[in-house]
């Protein structure tokens, strides 16, 4: 979920809406006008991945304006340089993520469906009283929840997940026990980037897990390898709630009543499916238009096409890319087994065209 805000009346920029994060966090330093923003401190921000911490600073209290809200005395860690990359990641610029400073203020509805989000104030959660409501903590700044977790020795364990809406994935399990029972069935995989750097792990399927009323079966989940989250958080938990999985919800965060609130969405009843092609992409070029190939993983589909790293993918059955968001990319590259789909590639100043038959890995 992104949105546009104003810091200090400039902008706009676009924000990824982050209950994983505590400060706000402005990741392109260009969006800060240093010259009028004092820079208190320094500070580095550590956190998963396989490299060393951010580097940053924490600003003086801004002004950050999003539509219909005004908000003063909000501190920021800007980092020094752009380490994540997002922009890439998600097709579009975006300069920072918006979590705590945010959500804790007001009592916040996210609905994934219609793409929109709507503010009420403290305790004004009257229109929820027939949704599900879900108790959480906050601690460290983010909020926290039980969910129980089917092992497949028929075990249910009571987990610990903080809710993380800046993560991709559905469901990332960080408990050791919960790793050795689910490693039978399961393909290695990049988990995508933390402050830290790149997280690898693997995935597999899940039997169920169940929030409140809800049991969500055949889940796919994330497991990092533990050299990927050697900065771990000061909460002790199990794991980690992604966007994958929230996005099926109408979700209403109420810090200050210790709850959340859920409503099935659009998606709910959808199966959950991991990419089919074995490709890793990034967005480039000044429009972020280019779709350039990072990563292709060995025995997948991709490879046995015959796709390489730094391929540039320019259409998909004669759609081209520049016409599509990376969303939209990446629900065709995981929207069905055995599908046949027709990929331009442009490498070495030519353009090729090649088959690419997706194929279920997990």
């Amino acid at each position: 979920m992104v949105v546009q805000l104003r810091i200090n009346n400039k902008g706009p920029f676009n924000f990824i809406m982050d209950t994983g994060v505590g400060f706000m966090i402005i990741t392109d330093p260009s969006a800060i006008d240093s010259d009028h923003v004092y820079k208190k401190r320094s500070l580095k921000l550590g956190g998963w991945g396989n490299g060393e911490d951010c580097q940053g600073y924490v600003t003086s209290p801004l002004k950050v304006d999003i539509a219909g809200l005004t908000s003063y005395n909000i501190q920021a860690a800007v980092l020094k340089k752009d380490n994540f990359g997002l922009s890439g990641v998600v097709g579009m610029p975006i300069h920072g993520l918006l979590g705590y400073e945010f959500f804790s203020r007001l009592v916040v509805k996210i609905d994934f469906g219609d793409s929109t989000l709507t503010a009420y104030r403290p305790g004004d959660t009257s229109a929820f009283k027939k949704w599900s409501k879900i108790p959480i903590t906050v601690e460290n700044y983010k909020p926290y929840l039980l969910a129980k977790i089917h092992l497949p020795d028929g075990e249910v364990k009571e987990s610990k997940l903080v809710i993380d809406l800046g993560a991709g994935h559905n469901l990332s399990l960080e408990n050791v026990a919960a790793m050795k029972a689910f490693r039978k069935k399961c393909i290695p995989a990049g988990l995508g980037t933390g402050f830290n750097g790149p997280i690898n792990g693997f995935i597999t399927r899940i039997n169920e897990i169940d929030i409140g009323k809800f049991d969500i079966k055949n889940l796919i989940s994330s497991f990092p390898n533990t050299d990927s989250i050697e900065n771990l958080t000061p909460v002790k938990r199990d794991g980690n709630l992604g966007n994958g999985l929230l996005e099926r919800f109408i979700i209403v965060f109420d810090y200050a009543g210790g709850a959340i609130y859920l409503k099935p969405g659009v998606h709910y009843k959808e199966p959950f499916e991991h990419d089919m092609s074995g490709l890793e992409y990034y967005a480039a070029g000044e429009n972020l238009k280019h779709i350039i190939i990072s990563h292709v993983e060995p025995g997948s589909a991709a490879e046995a096409t015959g796709l390489h790293k730094n391929d540039e993918i320019v259409s998909i059955d004669f759609k081209p890319v520049n016409e599509m968001t990376i969303e939209q990319i990446d629900d065709i590259f995981r929207s069905k087994n055995d599908r046949n789909l027709l990929i331009g590639i442009y490498r070495e100043r030519r353009l090729n065209k090649m088959v690419l038959t997706l194929k279920r890995r997990i």
